[in-house]
């Protein structure tokens, strides 16, 4: 009976070695990834407006990244594209560069530094008197209309009104 003890602790010690080897019950994972369009435009509402005044466009002298309002529309470019709100917090959409209007487009890369001390309009109040000029002029929130921009770049060429 020593004999077989020896035998019988290490053929348990081997058959405990070999079992914990074997792989357990397989865990499935299932990753599902849908990704429909570029991912969505968060804009908290500015503290202050400011203008450039050679183009009329307005910007956010604090936005991370770049936040314009012009022609009724928010303007953000991000890497090759483009997006546009009609409202500062959204929603936000991809607009082809070639909608984008000239003037916002044309923004100098350095108007933060160029225009950074132009006059600081707190939102809400430029909010409040934009709106109200525009529902006076009988225009949806500033919104002329695309061919009124592409004239008004025109000017000097023979197509002044």
């Amino acid at each position: 009976m020593n004999r077989q003890f020896p035998r019988l602790a290490i053929f348990l010690v081997l058959a405990a070695l070999a079992l914990s080897g074997l792989p357990g019950p397989a865990r499935g994972e299932i990753n599902l990834n849908v990704n429909i369009g570029p991912p969505p435009v968060v804009v908290a509402e500015p503290a202050v407006v400011a203008m450039i005044p050679t183009i009329g466009v307005y910007f956010v002298p604090d936005s991370s990244p770049d936040l314009f309002f012009y022609a009724g529309f928010w303007w953000s470019p991000r890497g090759e594209r483009w997006y546009r709100s009609r409202a500062c917090k959204g929603p936000w959409a991809v607009v082809e560069s070639r909608f984008v209007p000239r003037q916002v487009i044309r923004v100098p890369k350095d108007y933060r530094v160029r225009y950074g001390k132009a006059k600081h309009i707190p939102y809400g109040q430029w909010k409040k008197a934009h709106y109200r000029r525009t529902a006076e002029d009988g225009r949806e929130a500033g919104h002329s209309g695309r061919r009124d921009h592409e004239r008004s770049d025109r000017r000097g060429h023979g197509y002044d009104r």
